[in-house]
C-alpha cells in the first residue's frame, strides 16, 4: 500500500512538473512568435524607407552636383543597412544581428542628417514639390519605424520578464530558450524619428 502511494505520489508531482513545463514552453513560444511578428512590422517600413531614399536622392540630385559625394554617402549607407535589415530578419533573436544592424542605421541616419544641411542651402529645392512629397513620405515612415520599434521593444521585454521569473527560469534554457531578446535601440534613438526635413518656408 504504502508503495502504492509513492508510485501515485511520484506520478502526481511528474504530471505538476511536466504540466508547468508545457505551460512555460508554450507562454515562451507566444511571446517569441509576437516579439518577431512585431519586427516583421518594423521590416515592412525600414523597407519602404530604403525604398523611398534613393527617389529622394534622384529628386535633389541635379540641384546637388557638387555634392556627388554626400548623395553617394547616403545611398552607400541605405544599401548596408538594408543589407543588415536582411541579415537580421533570418534570426531577429540574434543580438549581434540586432547591434550589427543598428550600427548600420546609425551610419544612415548620420548621412542623412548629413543630407538634410547640404540641402539647407538650396533654396530652389524649397519650390520643388517632389522634394516634398518625398520629405514628408519620409517623415511618415519614420514616424511608423518609430511605433513599430516601440512595440518590438515592448514584446521583448515582456518576454524578457517572463522568461527571467520563476518558475520559468528553472526551465527556460533545457527547453530551447536560455537567452533574453535583445531591445532593437540606435545610437541615437531620436534621429530615427525624424526624416531629414526641408524647410518648405521661405
Amino acid at each position: 500500500m504504502v508503495i502504492t502511494l509513492v508510485i501515485i505520489g511520484g506520478l502526481l508531482v511528474a504530471a505538476v512538473i511536466g504540466l508547468s513545463v508545457a505551460t512555460v514552453y508554450n507562454r515562451l513560444v507566444k511571446l517569441n512568435n509576437l516579439c518577431d511578428n512585431s519586427f516583421a512590422q518594423i521590416e515592412v517600413q525600414l523597407k519602404r524607407r530604403y525604398d523611398l531614399i534613393p527617389n529622394l536622392v534622384e529628386c535633389v540630385r541635379g540641384y546637388m552636383q557638387h555634392e556627388q559625394e554626400t548623395l553617394e554617402n547616403v545611398i552607400k549607407a541605405r544599401n548596408q543597412a538594408s543589407a543588415g535589415l536582411a541579415e537580421l530578419a533570418k534570426n531577429t533573436s540574434s543580438g549581434a544581428a540586432i547591434k550589427s544592424f543598428a550600427g548600420a542605421e546609425g551610419l544612415l541616419s548620420n548621412a542623412l542628417g548629413r543630407l538634410s544641411v547640404v540641402m539647407e542651402a538650396y533654396p530652389e529645392l524649397k519650390a520643388n514639390e517632389n522634394v516634398a512629397v518625398m520629405t514628408e513620405e519620409l517623415t511618415s515612415t519614420e514616424n511608423r519605424i518609430g511605433f513599430a520599434r516601440q512595440s518590438f521593444n515592448d514584446w521583448c521585454t515582456e518576454f524578457n520578464v517572463y522568461r527571467q521569473s520563476f518558475p520559468t527560469i528553472l526551465f527556460a534554457a533545457s527547453i530551447g530558450y536560455g537567452d533574453d531578446r535583445d531591445l532593437l535601440e540606435f545610437e541615437d534613438s531620436a534621429a530615427i524619428q525624424h526624416a531629414p526635413a526641408v524647410s518648405l518656408t521661405s
